[in-house]
């Protein structure tokens, strides 16, 4: 496997890594707006500086998303994240297997 396929691997590894901890990040605040937490924690601050944009974002574009009070967005980025998750880990395992098949290939012709 060359250096360039290796290095595209990790990034599109981290990327998928990042996700994960964003939807972490999500669910804790989702979790958080059910109770009524000090909004001057630092911890709470940054958890709804992290989520608040998206969930606007969201809110705006599909105003069908707060049903009586109850608000989906987390649950519909929850879901974008574990699709987009799994495109990314079934793009390592294709990037990995078109490199090894490169290598196999570039034996047979070589050798």
């Amino acid at each position: 496997m060359s250096y360039l396929m290796i290095v595209l691997v990790k990034i599109v590894q981290l990327a998928s890594t990042l996700l994960t901890l964003y939807m972490w990040v999500v669910i804790v605040s989702a979790l958080l707006s059910w109770v009524n937490p000090d909004p001057y924690n630092p911890i709470v601050r940054f958890l709804r500086n992290a989520t608040e944009p998206l969930y606007a974002r969201i809110r705006r574009w599909l105003p069908f998303v707060v049903v009586g009070g109850f608000d989906l967005s987390p649950i519909l980025i929850i879901a974008a994240v574990q699709i987009l998750s799994a495109l990314l880990d079934r793009l390592v395992i294709d990037m990995a297997m078109s490199a090894r098949m490169m290598g196999a290939l570039s034996s047979i012709l070589v050798g």
